[in-house]
């Protein structure tokens, strides 16, 4: 009787072992299977899937890619967002609905006007040197709130005169163009923003001089939600 006892456990124990073994398997080459197609993504394919993505928010058939306990799990080891995106922080503007993303798959800063300093360069800097993030989309939008606090000039409360000086070089480009003053300055805000981080040494620039980060610009309507992807931004 006690032996059978024993036989009984061990046996328990095999398959507890055989069942821990190939749930260990299965969880490494899921995660392998991962970062393998995350690997494969390229800038341009990147792009074209947060094409289609604002594609489906535009129609309002969004396929919500990404949201499942297996992603979730996937994701605890390690993350491999496939584009990393510079966004105001507008609640009207959530870069994962509006290009029908899911977990993992955006890095995003938001601040408010898209504008960047030290801090926000530095998130986006990790995102591209740490993350190898190949695609930077730097997104405005219409009527932008920060953007028209600083085309009606006069003093602003707190902290918030820093995002108004960043703002500032924007709206004095485009002071006395034909159309409206705060979407020319959205616009041109969104292209000297895309200069900036091209540019920015010693890590963003190297990057996109080897072909390994491409910085776009666009620009997000709130009427039709449709982003609209800058010419020679891309």
């Amino acid at each position: 009787m006690a032996a059978r006892k024993v036989f009984k456990t061990m046996r328990i124990r095999r398959l507890l072992n055989m069942a821990i073994a190939s749930s260990l398997f299965f969880a490494l080459a899921t995660l392998g299977s991962v970062q393998k197609s995350e690997d494969k993504v390229t800038a341009d394919s990147a792009l074209a899937e947060l094409s289609a993505g604002n594609a489906h928010h535009v129609a309002h058939r969004y396929q919500h890619p990404h949201e499942t306990a297996e992603r979730q799990r996937q994701l605890v080891s390690g993350q491999y967002p496939h584009a990393e995106i510079l966004s105001c922080s507008d609640s009207r503007v959530p870069p994962e609905v509006i290009f029908d993303q899911g977990l993992g798959d955006l890095f995003i800063v938001r601040v408010a006007g898209n504008v960047v300093s030290d801090t926000e360069l530095g998130s986006l800097e990790y995102g591209a040197e740490h993350l190898h993030v190949p695609l930077l989309v730097v997104l405005g939008h219409q009527h932008c709130g920060a953007v028209t606090a600083a085309v009606e000039g006069g003093e602003a409360e707190g902290h918030i005169g820093a995002l108004i000086k960043l703002l500032r070089p924007a709206v004095e480009k485009t002071r006395g163009l034909p159309g409206d003053p705060v979407e020319n300055a959205v616009k041109a805000n969104v292209e000297m923003v895309v200069k900036q981080l091209r540019t920015s040494t010693p890590i963003l620039a190297e990057l996109v001089s080897q072909g390994k980060l491409k910085v776009v610009g666009a620009i997000y309507s709130l009427d039709t939600g449709k982003v609209t992807w800058l010419p020679n931004t891309p």
